[in-house]
């Protein structure tokens, strides 16, 4: 499998975090791809029509895309297509996506605020826009902390892992935003989700 691949991606780090959780990392080959809406540079355009990573090549058919996508394979697959169980197989399964949703939710609106200031030009930012993205973060991780704790500290999960890596890239790029204040709860559990193997060999640089 080939899978197209940018360093900084948190999409890219959650297919990352579940190669190393399910033992299929050494199967994978990385291949550097990433641009941005207004320049395709390296994207991988002939895998993936929207130019956006992750995209997974793969033996038995086209290429996969959307971080989603791709962890549900990988989670198939696993153990000799045995599954690793990241995804439930019981009705927990919908508490699994919600959380997994919410999660990549959280991760949209971040990006756009970083493409905002990145790639817009300054004359033409609109910061009511801007706040309206964050928002949409701040109301997201209410709920990880009112309604989705008891499923975080549960046993692992995709979900968890979209939230990790969901929070991981609020440090790494709107770290001044201080999400953690008053989510006690939701910053506790990342602090140790984060000192997962997989979680700290995944860090964004």
């Amino acid at each position: 499998m080939r899978l197209f691949f940018s360093p900084t991606s948190p999409y890219v780090r959650k297919v990352m975090v579940l190669l190393h959780e399910t033992g299929q990392l050494a199967e994978v080959e990385l291949v550097a791809g990433s641009g941005s809406p207004v320049d395709p540079a390296n994207a991988p355009l002939e895998a993936n029509p929207l130019g956006k990573v992750p995209a997974l090549e793969r033996p038995e058919g086209p290429a996969l895309y959307d971080s989603r996508v791709i962890c549900r394979y990988l989670d198939a697959r696993a153990h000799g297509g045995a599954g690793a169980g990241l995804y439930p197989s019981d009705t927990r399964i919908w508490d699994t996506l919600t959380v997994e949703a919410t999660a990549d939710g959280i991760l949209d609106a971040a990006l756009l605020m970083v493409y905002e200031g990145r790639l817009r030009p300054e004359a033409l930012r609109f910061a009511p826009w801007v706040e309206g993205q964050w928002a949409k973060v701040d109301r997201a991780l209410d709920a990880l902390e009112t309604r989705w704790m008891a499923h975080l500290e549960g046993p692992l999960d995709a979900g968890q892992i979209a939230v990790g890596c969901a929070l991981g890239y609020l440090d790494f790029r709107h770290d001044a935003r201080g999400w953690r204040t008053g989510r006690p709860g939701l910053a506790a559990w990342a602090a140790r989700f984060a000192g997962r193997a997989s979680m700290q060999a995944t860090l964004p640089h």
